[in-house]
């Protein structure tokens, strides 16, 4: 009985200390969406309800632009991220050597771990170097390049919990390298990919730090421009703005997990792909 109390009093504080740490992480975010539904035009005193503000967000060309940027950014710049991850995860995957597999992995961390600060100014450095005109270029080749890190992470652990029997079952029935890694590999790590691709879009999407460095004159993000009209003053269509960016966020997030809960599925089912591969059509 007392260790069934102590149980029960532990997983009680737990749960109290999960609730106030959730407070503290979202508490300043619904305080945001509330008042910018406030017509008062303050964030003291809610005074009645009004959508005047989204309306005012959807109004704005210049912001309607800079959205569309954002989004051409994040898309393009996860897509290639992507791509160039899936190579990367199956070379590093198909290293033999431990040691050199755990320098790989290292040097592929290295733009997680290091301070967003310091990777912008290293990117504004090398693209003045070079001659690349800050703008459009130079903000989509910053958010490919932290951006396959991120992927590449997503995507490794499928490759690793993939058995090297399917490939060999894939080439003694015939198929070709090209069936093995479109008709076997690919399919089991799709749910990886997919990850992959999201956690770089929503990446891309928040990112502020390396996005600042990088942005000529003439063109911005919404990150970028949120901090810019923040500046100018408190205005409550900026928190409608980053109300709707929330919003965004979360569908991404549910996206992912819907994504990653799929690869929890019955092994008997992968043996498919390499039957798939071998048969002559």
């Amino acid at each position: 009985m007392k260790n069934t109390r102590k149980v029960k009093n532990k997983n009680g504080i737990a749960n109290i200390y999960l609730v106030l740490v959730f407070l503290v992480l979202y508490a300043p975010i619904f305080y945001l969406m509330y008042y910018s539904f406030n017509s008062g035009g303050t964030m003291h005193k809610f005074e009645g309800f009004t959508l005047d503000y989204y309306r005012e967000v959807v109004a704005d060309t210049r912001l309607m632009i800079i959205v569309i940027n954002t989004l051409v950014i994040a898309l393009l710049s996860s897509a290639i991220a992507t791509v160039i991850a899936v190579i990367g995860a199956l070379a590093i995957h198909h290293v033999r050597s431990r040691r050199a597999k755990n320098t790989l992995l290292s040097l592929n961390n290295v733009l997680i771990v290091s301070p967003d600060v310091i990777i912008g100014a290293s990117f504004l450095i090398l693209f003045t170097i070079v001659g690349i005109k800050l703008g459009f270029t130079s903000v989509l080749l910053s958010h490919v390049a932290f951006s396959i890190p991120i992927a590449v992470i997503m995507i490794l652990p499928h490759l690793q919990e993939m058995s090297p029997t399917l490939t060999d079952a894939a080439r003694d029935l015939g198929a070709t390298r090209r069936d093995v890694l479109t008709k076997v590999i690919l399919p089991i790590i799709k749910p990886g990919i997919f990850s992959g691709f999201f956690m770089a879009l929503t990446y891309s999407l928040d990112d502020f730090a390396v996005t600042f460095f990088v942005t000529g004159n003439g063109y911005s993000t919404l990150s970028v421009e949120i901090y810019s009209r923040a500046r100018q003053g408190v205005s409550l269509s900026i928190n409608a703005l980053s109300t709707l960016i929330f919003l965004f966020t979360i569908l991404l997030v549910i996206g992912y997990y819907y994504l990653n809960q799929r690869k929890s599925r019955p092994p008997m089912q992968i043996a498919e792909p390499v039957a798939e591969a071998g048969v002559p059509r």
